[in-house]
Protein backbone atom coordinates (compact mmCIF):
# COMPACT_ATOMS: atom_id res chain seq x y z
CA UNK A 1 0.00 0.00 0.00
CA UNK A 2 1.70 3.84 -1.23
CA UNK A 3 2.06 5.68 1.68
CA UNK A 4 0.22 9.57 0.75
CA UNK A 5 2.28 11.93 -0.70
CA UNK A 6 2.08 14.98 0.93
CA UNK A 7 3.86 16.92 -1.96
CA UNK A 8 0.89 16.71 -3.96
CA UNK A 9 -1.65 19.42 -4.33
CA UNK A 10 -5.50 18.21 -4.25
CA UNK A 11 -7.48 19.87 -7.32
CA UNK A 12 -10.99 19.19 -7.94
CA UNK A 13 -11.17 17.37 -11.72
CA UNK A 14 -13.06 18.71 -14.32
CA UNK A 15 -14.09 17.26 -17.66
CA UNK A 16 -14.61 19.43 -20.53
CA UNK A 17 -17.52 19.43 -23.11
CA UNK A 18 -18.05 22.48 -24.63
CA UNK A 19 -17.89 23.96 -21.19
CA UNK A 20 -16.95 23.17 -17.97
CA UNK A 21 -18.65 20.36 -16.16
CA UNK A 22 -19.13 20.17 -12.56
CA UNK A 23 -16.01 20.12 -10.67
CA UNK A 24 -15.22 16.34 -9.41
CA UNK A 25 -14.05 15.53 -5.51
CA UNK A 26 -12.64 12.39 -4.04
CA UNK A 27 -14.18 11.16 -0.96
CA UNK A 28 -16.14 8.16 0.45
CA UNK A 29 -19.39 6.93 0.42
CA UNK A 30 -20.64 4.44 3.18
CA UNK A 31 -21.46 0.88 1.93
CA UNK A 32 -21.67 -0.91 4.92
CA UNK A 33 -23.02 0.23 8.44
CA UNK A 34 -24.83 -2.23 10.85
CA UNK A 35 -24.73 -0.31 13.90
CA UNK A 36 -25.37 3.08 11.75
CA UNK A 37 -28.12 1.81 8.86
CA UNK A 38 -29.01 5.28 8.49
CA UNK A 39 -25.66 6.36 7.32
CA UNK A 40 -26.05 4.39 4.14
CA UNK A 41 -25.11 5.92 0.99
CA UNK A 42 -23.93 9.38 2.73
CA UNK A 43 -20.62 11.12 1.03
CA UNK A 44 -17.98 12.25 3.26
CA UNK A 45 -16.14 14.48 1.04
CA UNK A 46 -12.31 14.53 0.94
CA UNK A 47 -11.56 18.04 -0.18
CA UNK A 48 -9.62 19.55 0.86
CA UNK A 49 -9.35 17.75 4.65
CA UNK A 50 -12.35 15.84 6.11
CA UNK A 51 -12.73 13.98 8.69
CA UNK A 52 -15.01 10.59 9.88
CA UNK A 53 -15.93 9.92 12.92
CA UNK A 54 -18.66 11.02 15.87
CA UNK A 55 -17.47 14.66 16.02
CA UNK A 56 -19.78 17.50 14.92
CA UNK A 57 -16.71 18.54 12.34
CA UNK A 58 -17.51 15.12 10.49
CA UNK A 59 -19.17 16.46 7.49
CA UNK A 60 -21.53 13.25 6.36
CA UNK A 61 -23.69 14.33 3.59
CA UNK A 62 -26.85 12.78 1.97
CA UNK A 63 -26.41 14.52 -1.53
CA UNK A 64 -29.72 15.32 -3.86
CA UNK A 65 -29.52 17.84 -6.59
CA UNK A 66 -28.60 21.62 -4.91
CA UNK A 67 -28.60 20.11 -1.64
CA UNK A 68 -26.07 19.11 1.20
CA UNK A 69 -28.39 17.87 3.92
CA UNK A 70 -26.10 16.40 6.82
CA UNK A 71 -27.00 12.88 7.21
CA UNK A 72 -27.60 11.48 11.03
CA UNK A 73 -24.83 11.69 13.20
CA UNK A 74 -23.07 8.10 13.99
CA UNK A 75 -23.45 5.87 16.81
CA UNK A 76 -21.43 3.02 17.16
CA UNK A 77 -19.69 3.22 20.44
CA UNK A 78 -16.70 1.40 18.41
CA UNK A 79 -15.67 4.19 16.25
CA UNK A 80 -13.85 7.22 17.52
CA UNK A 81 -14.62 10.91 17.35
CA UNK A 82 -12.25 11.81 14.80
CA UNK A 83 -11.62 8.15 13.21
CA UNK A 84 -10.85 8.44 9.86
CA UNK A 85 -8.21 11.51 8.49
CA UNK A 86 -8.91 12.19 5.30
CA UNK A 87 -6.84 14.33 2.44
CA UNK A 88 -8.07 15.07 -1.60
CA UNK A 89 -5.04 14.22 -3.74
CA UNK A 90 -4.77 14.61 -7.50
CA UNK A 91 -6.36 12.08 -9.98
CA UNK A 92 -9.56 11.49 -7.45
CA UNK A 93 -7.04 9.58 -4.70
CA UNK A 94 -7.26 10.53 -1.21
CA UNK A 95 -5.04 9.88 1.81
CA UNK A 96 -6.53 7.79 4.64
CA UNK A 97 -5.04 7.85 8.59
CA UNK A 98 -6.51 6.01 11.21
CA UNK A 99 -6.54 7.83 14.43
CA UNK A 100 -9.45 5.65 15.99
CA UNK A 101 -9.34 2.49 18.38
CA UNK A 102 -10.87 -0.03 15.72
CA UNK A 103 -8.19 -0.95 12.98
CA UNK A 104 -8.43 0.38 9.58
CA UNK A 105 -8.35 -1.69 6.45
CA UNK A 106 -7.92 -0.74 2.93
CA UNK A 107 -9.06 -3.28 0.19
CA UNK A 108 -8.20 -5.89 3.04
CA UNK A 109 -5.09 -4.80 3.82
CA UNK A 110 -4.38 -3.63 7.34
CA UNK A 111 -2.75 -0.21 7.33
CA UNK A 112 -2.32 2.48 9.69
CA UNK A 113 -2.68 5.22 6.52
CA UNK A 114 -2.58 4.76 3.20
CA UNK A 115 -4.16 6.43 -0.30
CA UNK A 116 -6.91 4.62 -2.00
CA UNK A 117 -8.46 5.73 -5.43
CA UNK A 118 -12.11 5.42 -7.09
CA UNK A 119 -13.33 1.82 -6.46
CA UNK A 120 -11.32 1.19 -3.72
CA UNK A 121 -12.83 0.44 -0.40
CA UNK A 122 -11.89 1.36 3.32
CA UNK A 123 -13.35 -0.77 6.03
CA UNK A 124 -13.12 0.63 9.91
CA UNK A 125 -12.81 -3.64 10.65
CA UNK A 126 -16.18 -4.62 11.90
CA UNK A 127 -18.00 -1.35 11.54
CA UNK A 128 -18.45 0.16 8.75
CA UNK A 129 -16.93 -0.39 5.06
CA UNK A 130 -16.97 2.59 2.75
CA UNK A 131 -16.35 2.91 -1.14
CA UNK A 132 -13.50 6.04 -2.98
CA UNK A 133 -16.03 7.80 -5.25
CA UNK A 134 -15.23 11.13 -7.33
CA UNK A 135 -18.49 13.22 -7.52
CA UNK A 136 -19.89 16.98 -7.36
CA UNK A 137 -20.51 18.47 -4.41
CA UNK A 138 -23.05 19.38 -4.41
CA UNK A 139 -25.01 17.06 -7.35
CA UNK A 140 -26.11 19.88 -10.11
CA UNK A 141 -29.50 21.06 -10.24
CA UNK A 142 -31.27 19.96 -13.69
CA UNK A 143 -33.38 22.23 -15.33
CA UNK A 144 -36.56 20.90 -14.62
CA UNK A 145 -37.68 20.53 -10.72
CA UNK A 146 -37.46 16.28 -9.00
CA UNK A 147 -39.57 15.23 -6.51
CA UNK A 148 -37.47 14.76 -3.38
CA UNK A 149 -40.22 13.57 -1.39
CA UNK A 150 -39.11 9.86 -1.50
CA UNK A 151 -37.53 8.72 1.85
CA UNK A 152 -33.45 8.83 1.70
CA UNK A 153 -32.47 5.61 0.04
CA UNK A 154 -36.31 4.33 -0.56
CA UNK A 155 -37.55 3.64 -3.87
CA UNK A 156 -38.37 7.02 -5.51
CA UNK A 157 -42.74 6.91 -6.83
CA UNK A 158 -41.45 5.42 -9.99
CA UNK A 159 -39.56 2.48 -8.03
CA UNK A 160 -36.00 3.77 -8.84
CA UNK A 161 -33.98 2.71 -5.87
CA UNK A 162 -30.57 4.93 -5.63
CA UNK A 163 -28.92 8.04 -4.21
CA UNK A 164 -25.93 8.30 -6.82
CA UNK A 165 -24.90 11.11 -9.16
CA UNK A 166 -25.40 8.54 -12.20
CA UNK A 167 -29.15 7.67 -10.84
CA UNK A 168 -29.68 11.81 -10.03
CA UNK A 169 -28.77 12.72 -13.49
CA UNK A 170 -31.47 9.86 -14.51
CA UNK A 171 -34.32 11.23 -12.90
CA UNK A 172 -33.25 14.70 -13.72
CA UNK A 173 -33.64 13.54 -17.75
CA UNK A 174 -37.41 12.02 -16.83
CA UNK A 175 -38.23 15.04 -15.30
CA UNK A 176 -37.58 16.70 -18.88
CA UNK A 177 -38.62 14.18 -21.42
CA UNK A 178 -41.88 13.31 -19.69
CA UNK A 179 -44.17 16.14 -19.84
CA UNK A 180 -42.54 17.25 -23.20
CA UNK A 181 -43.94 15.57 -27.01
CA UNK A 182 -42.29 13.53 -28.77
CA UNK A 183 -41.46 9.58 -29.02
CA UNK A 184 -38.34 8.02 -26.53
CA UNK A 185 -36.07 5.67 -26.75
CA UNK A 186 -34.76 3.73 -23.77
CA UNK A 187 -31.22 1.99 -24.34
CA UNK A 188 -29.55 0.18 -21.20
CA UNK A 189 -27.97 -2.97 -20.75
CA UNK A 190 -30.47 -6.05 -20.03
CA UNK A 191 -31.86 -6.05 -16.50
CA UNK A 192 -30.80 -2.45 -15.83
CA UNK A 193 -34.11 -1.25 -15.63
CA UNK A 194 -35.55 -0.12 -18.99
CA UNK A 195 -39.00 -0.61 -18.08
CA UNK A 196 -39.14 0.97 -14.85
CA UNK A 197 -37.59 4.16 -16.68
CA UNK A 198 -40.78 3.70 -19.63
CA UNK A 199 -43.31 3.19 -16.80
CA UNK A 200 -42.05 6.79 -15.38
CA UNK A 201 -42.06 8.51 -18.55
CA UNK A 202 -45.73 7.51 -18.79
CA UNK A 203 -46.31 8.31 -15.05
CA UNK A 204 -44.69 12.13 -15.07
CA UNK A 205 -46.35 12.51 -18.32
CA UNK A 206 -49.70 14.27 -19.11
CA UNK A 207 -50.97 11.11 -20.74
CA UNK A 208 -50.69 9.38 -16.92
CA UNK A 209 -54.38 9.10 -16.45
CA UNK A 210 -54.55 7.44 -19.97
CA UNK A 211 -53.80 3.53 -20.80
CA UNK A 212 -49.98 2.27 -20.53
CA UNK A 213 -49.98 -0.81 -23.19
CA UNK A 214 -46.74 -2.38 -22.50
CA UNK A 215 -45.54 -5.67 -25.55
CA UNK A 216 -42.44 -7.00 -26.00
CA UNK A 217 -41.40 -6.44 -29.51
CA UNK A 218 -39.59 -9.69 -29.62
CA UNK A 219 -42.76 -11.85 -29.41
CA UNK A 220 -44.35 -10.46 -32.41
CA UNK A 221 -44.32 -12.92 -34.85
CA UNK A 222 -42.93 -11.15 -38.33
CA UNK A 223 -46.02 -12.35 -40.22
CA UNK A 224 -48.58 -10.96 -37.29
CA UNK A 225 -46.74 -7.43 -36.65
CA UNK A 226 -49.51 -5.49 -38.70
CA UNK A 227 -52.56 -7.61 -37.10
CA UNK A 228 -50.96 -7.21 -33.34
CA UNK A 229 -50.05 -3.58 -33.78
CA UNK A 230 -52.66 -2.43 -36.19
CA UNK A 231 -55.58 -4.92 -35.39
CA UNK A 232 -57.88 -5.96 -38.09
CA UNK A 233 -61.71 -5.29 -39.29
CA UNK A 234 -64.58 -7.33 -38.46
CA UNK A 235 -64.89 -10.58 -40.41
CA UNK A 236 -61.33 -10.33 -41.30
CA UNK A 237 -59.47 -12.40 -42.62
CA UNK A 238 -62.49 -15.29 -41.97
CA UNK A 239 -66.13 -14.60 -41.46
CA UNK A 240 -67.10 -14.79 -38.02
CA UNK A 241 -63.74 -13.44 -36.82
CA UNK A 242 -64.37 -10.54 -34.32
CA UNK A 243 -63.11 -6.85 -34.51
CA UNK A 244 -59.70 -6.47 -33.23
CA UNK A 245 -58.47 -3.05 -32.12
CA UNK A 246 -54.56 -3.98 -32.29
CA UNK A 247 -52.14 -2.31 -29.48
CA UNK A 248 -52.11 1.15 -31.46
CA UNK A 249 -55.90 0.93 -30.68
CA UNK A 250 -55.71 -0.03 -26.90
CA UNK A 251 -53.29 2.74 -26.33
CA UNK A 252 -54.90 5.73 -28.57
CA UNK A 253 -54.71 8.79 -25.76
CA UNK A 254 -51.98 7.11 -23.74
CA UNK A 255 -48.76 5.54 -23.90
CA UNK A 256 -47.35 2.27 -26.01
CA UNK A 257 -44.36 0.28 -24.99
CA UNK A 258 -42.33 -1.56 -26.88
CA UNK A 259 -39.86 -3.75 -25.33
CA UNK A 260 -36.22 -5.23 -27.08
CA UNK A 261 -37.30 -3.27 -29.81
CA UNK A 262 -33.93 -3.86 -31.72
CA UNK A 263 -35.30 -7.19 -32.22
CA UNK A 264 -37.50 -5.90 -34.59
CA UNK A 265 -36.74 -6.68 -38.46
CA UNK A 266 -35.58 -3.51 -39.83
CA UNK A 267 -38.29 -4.33 -42.62
CA UNK A 268 -40.74 -4.78 -39.84
CA UNK A 269 -39.21 -1.04 -38.12
CA UNK A 270 -40.61 0.67 -41.27
CA UNK A 271 -44.33 -0.26 -40.74
CA UNK A 272 -44.23 2.39 -37.70
CA UNK A 273 -42.85 5.34 -39.68
CA UNK A 274 -46.25 6.59 -40.75
CA UNK A 275 -47.42 6.03 -37.22
CA UNK A 276 -45.13 8.19 -35.45
CA UNK A 277 -45.12 11.08 -38.29
CA UNK A 278 -48.61 11.56 -38.16
CA UNK A 279 -50.42 8.91 -36.16
CA UNK A 280 -51.92 7.36 -39.03
CA UNK A 281 -52.70 3.64 -39.00
CA UNK A 282 -54.63 1.09 -41.01
CA UNK A 283 -56.62 -1.78 -39.79
CA UNK A 284 -56.44 -4.45 -41.76
CA UNK A 285 -59.49 -5.25 -43.65
CA UNK A 286 -60.57 -1.79 -43.24
CA UNK A 287 -60.18 0.45 -46.57
CA UNK A 288 -59.58 3.51 -44.81
CA UNK A 289 -56.87 4.75 -42.48
CA UNK A 290 -57.47 5.97 -38.43
CA UNK A 291 -55.57 8.12 -36.79
CA UNK A 292 -54.25 7.51 -33.27
CA UNK A 293 -52.78 9.89 -30.71
CA UNK A 294 -50.05 7.68 -29.10
CA UNK A 295 -46.72 8.14 -27.64
CA UNK A 296 -44.00 5.32 -28.72
CA UNK A 297 -41.58 4.14 -26.39
CA UNK A 298 -38.96 1.73 -27.24
CA UNK A 299 -36.72 0.56 -25.15
CA UNK A 300 -33.51 -1.53 -26.41
CA UNK A 301 -30.06 -3.41 -24.94
CA UNK A 302 -28.55 -3.18 -28.32
CA UNK A 303 -26.36 0.10 -29.92
CA UNK A 304 -29.00 2.59 -30.91
CA UNK A 305 -27.05 2.01 -34.63
CA UNK A 306 -28.54 -1.28 -34.42
CA UNK A 307 -31.83 0.60 -35.46
CA UNK A 308 -32.82 1.36 -38.64
CA UNK A 309 -31.72 5.12 -39.97
CA UNK A 310 -35.00 6.70 -40.50
CA UNK A 311 -37.04 4.75 -37.48
CA UNK A 312 -34.45 5.98 -35.05
CA UNK A 313 -34.67 9.50 -36.56
CA UNK A 314 -38.21 9.59 -35.35
CA UNK A 315 -37.47 9.31 -31.32
CA UNK A 316 -37.04 13.24 -30.14
CA UNK A 317 -35.76 11.97 -27.10
CA UNK A 318 -33.21 9.57 -25.96
CA UNK A 319 -33.16 8.27 -22.31
CA UNK A 320 -29.60 6.08 -21.61
CA UNK A 321 -30.28 4.23 -18.34
CA UNK A 322 -26.69 3.45 -16.75
CA UNK A 323 -25.65 0.31 -15.64
CA UNK A 324 -24.84 -1.07 -12.20
CA UNK A 325 -21.23 -0.63 -12.26
CA UNK A 326 -21.68 3.31 -13.03
CA UNK A 327 -23.27 3.72 -9.62
CA UNK A 328 -22.02 1.15 -7.38
CA UNK A 329 -22.89 3.41 -4.13
CA UNK A 330 -26.15 2.72 -5.09
CA UNK A 331 -25.59 -1.07 -5.10
CA UNK A 332 -26.09 -1.13 -1.28
CA UNK A 333 -29.33 0.80 -1.46
CA UNK A 334 -30.67 -1.85 -3.64
CA UNK A 335 -29.42 -4.98 -1.36
CA UNK A 336 -31.53 -3.44 1.27
CA UNK A 337 -34.54 -3.08 -0.76
CA UNK A 338 -34.73 -6.37 -2.53
CA UNK A 339 -34.40 -7.83 0.88
CA UNK A 340 -37.05 -6.17 2.28
CA UNK A 341 -39.01 -7.49 -0.58
CA UNK A 342 -37.98 -11.05 -0.38
CA UNK A 343 -39.01 -11.16 3.20
CA UNK A 344 -42.16 -8.66 3.42
CA UNK A 345 -44.52 -12.01 2.96
CA UNK A 346 -42.32 -14.33 4.53
CA UNK A 347 -42.53 -14.27 8.20
CA UNK A 348 -39.62 -16.92 8.73
CA UNK A 349 -36.94 -14.95 6.75
CA UNK A 350 -38.39 -11.61 8.11
CA UNK A 351 -37.75 -12.83 11.75
CA UNK A 352 -34.41 -14.71 10.93
CA UNK A 353 -32.65 -11.62 8.54
CA UNK A 354 -34.45 -8.58 9.91
CA UNK A 355 -34.23 -5.23 12.40
CA UNK A 356 -37.19 -3.22 13.18
CA UNK A 357 -35.93 0.22 13.09
CA UNK A 358 -37.72 3.77 12.96
CA UNK A 359 -37.02 3.53 9.09
CA UNK A 360 -37.91 0.25 8.07
CA UNK A 361 -36.40 -2.83 8.73
CA UNK A 362 -33.26 -3.46 8.50
CA UNK A 363 -31.43 -6.58 6.95
CA UNK A 364 -28.51 -7.85 8.81
CA UNK A 365 -25.74 -8.09 5.97
CA UNK A 366 -22.12 -9.39 6.20
CA UNK A 367 -19.41 -6.95 4.80
CA UNK A 368 -17.98 -9.15 2.86
CA UNK A 369 -21.02 -10.04 0.99
CA UNK A 370 -21.24 -6.19 0.41
CA UNK A 371 -18.01 -6.34 -0.82
CA UNK A 372 -18.06 -9.33 -3.12
CA UNK A 373 -21.42 -7.39 -4.81
CA UNK A 374 -19.13 -4.64 -4.88
CA UNK A 375 -16.73 -6.25 -6.70
CA UNK A 376 -18.86 -8.50 -8.96
CA UNK A 377 -19.47 -7.78 -12.98
CA UNK A 378 -23.45 -8.10 -12.28
CA UNK A 379 -23.36 -8.41 -15.97
CA UNK A 380 -27.10 -9.31 -15.62
CA UNK A 381 -27.07 -6.16 -13.75
CA UNK A 382 -30.35 -5.81 -11.31
CA UNK A 383 -31.94 -9.52 -12.07
CA UNK A 384 -28.63 -10.84 -11.29
CA UNK A 385 -28.27 -8.87 -7.91
CA UNK A 386 -31.93 -10.27 -6.95
CA UNK A 387 -30.74 -14.06 -7.68
CA UNK A 388 -27.46 -13.73 -5.86
CA UNK A 389 -29.42 -12.60 -2.95
CA UNK A 390 -31.87 -15.36 -2.87
CA UNK A 391 -28.97 -17.99 -3.04
CA UNK A 392 -27.47 -15.91 0.11
CA UNK A 393 -31.05 -16.36 1.98
CA UNK A 394 -30.82 -20.46 1.16
CA UNK A 395 -26.98 -20.78 2.43
CA UNK A 396 -26.65 -18.44 5.20
CA UNK A 397 -26.79 -20.36 8.48
CA UNK A 398 -27.02 -17.59 11.02
CA UNK A 399 -28.83 -14.38 11.82
CA UNK A 400 -27.00 -12.73 9.06
CA UNK A 401 -27.26 -12.69 5.16
CA UNK A 402 -24.28 -14.11 3.85
CA UNK A 403 -22.69 -16.10 1.34
CA UNK A 404 -21.28 -19.81 1.57
CA UNK A 405 -17.57 -19.86 1.19
CA UNK A 406 -18.35 -22.44 -1.85
CA UNK A 407 -19.93 -19.20 -4.13
CA UNK A 408 -17.09 -17.23 -4.43
CA UNK A 409 -18.41 -14.77 -6.75
CA UNK A 410 -15.78 -13.84 -9.81
CA UNK A 411 -14.55 -9.95 -9.96
CA UNK A 412 -14.13 -9.69 -13.65
CA UNK A 413 -15.00 -12.35 -16.35
CA UNK A 414 -12.04 -15.37 -16.87
CA UNK A 415 -11.39 -18.28 -18.91
CA UNK A 416 -12.39 -21.57 -17.17
CA UNK A 417 -9.11 -22.94 -14.98
CA UNK A 418 -7.33 -19.31 -14.93
CA UNK A 419 -7.74 -19.57 -10.98
CA UNK A 420 -7.20 -21.47 -8.09
CA UNK A 421 -10.35 -23.76 -6.91
CA UNK A 422 -10.64 -22.55 -3.53
CA UNK A 423 -11.22 -26.03 -2.36
CA UNK A 424 -7.67 -26.92 -3.41
CA UNK A 425 -6.85 -24.91 -0.52
CA UNK A 426 -6.01 -26.47 2.63
CA UNK A 427 -5.19 -24.28 6.03
CA UNK A 428 -1.67 -24.97 5.81
CA UNK A 429 -0.97 -23.79 2.75
CA UNK A 430 -2.91 -20.42 3.92
CA UNK A 431 -1.01 -20.27 6.57
CA UNK A 432 2.30 -20.65 4.91
CA UNK A 433 1.45 -17.91 2.50
CA UNK A 434 0.40 -15.41 5.09
CA UNK A 435 3.92 -15.69 6.90
CA UNK A 436 5.53 -15.81 3.27
CA UNK A 437 3.61 -12.11 2.10
CA UNK A 438 3.74 -10.78 5.95
CA UNK A 439 -0.33 -10.84 5.91
CA UNK A 440 -0.53 -8.83 3.12
CA UNK A 441 -3.75 -9.80 1.79
CA UNK A 442 -3.03 -8.72 -1.95
CA UNK A 443 0.03 -10.55 -2.03
CA UNK A 444 -1.62 -13.44 -0.77
CA UNK A 445 -4.59 -14.03 -2.72
CA UNK A 446 -2.61 -13.51 -5.58
CA UNK A 447 0.30 -15.90 -4.52
CA UNK A 448 -1.81 -18.90 -4.25
CA UNK A 449 -3.96 -17.90 -7.33
CA UNK A 450 -7.26 -16.90 -5.95
CA UNK A 451 -9.83 -15.44 -7.89
CA UNK A 452 -9.63 -12.23 -5.71
CA UNK A 453 -9.37 -10.87 -2.10
CA UNK A 454 -13.13 -11.47 -1.40
CA UNK A 455 -12.25 -15.87 -1.70
CA UNK A 456 -9.30 -15.01 0.14
CA UNK A 457 -11.01 -13.39 2.95
CA UNK A 458 -13.76 -16.39 3.06
CA UNK A 459 -11.45 -18.90 2.89
CA UNK A 460 -9.63 -17.34 6.38
CA UNK A 461 -13.06 -16.84 7.67
CA UNK A 462 -13.98 -21.14 6.73
CA UNK A 463 -10.57 -22.07 8.70
CA UNK A 464 -11.05 -19.60 11.64
CA UNK A 465 -7.53 -18.24 10.85
CA UNK A 466 -6.48 -14.01 11.10
CA UNK A 467 -5.86 -12.24 8.45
Amino acid sequence: MNEPDTTEVAAPARRRAGRDAPALFPGLVVVWAPQDPAALGAFVPAAPQGVLGRSADCRLLRQRPGVDAPAPALTSPHISRRHLLLGALSGGRLSVENAGRAALRLNGDRVAQGTVGPGDLVEIEGQMLLMCVQRPCPLPTPLDALALDARWGAPDACGLVGESPALWTLRGTLAFVAPRPGHVLVLGQSGSGKELVAGAVHRLSTRSARPFVARNAATIPNTLMDAELFGHARNYPNAGMPERAGLVGEADTGTLFLDEIGELPEALQAHLLRLMDAGEYQRLGEPRSRRADVRIIAATNRPREHLKADFLARFRHVIEVPPLRERREDLPLLVRHLLRKATQDDPRLFARFMDATPDGPEPRVSADLIEAILRHPLTLQVRELDALLWRALAQSLGDTVDLSPAEALPVEPAPPGTYTDPADVTPEALRAALAEHGGVQEKVWRGLGLQSRYVLRRLLKKYGIEG
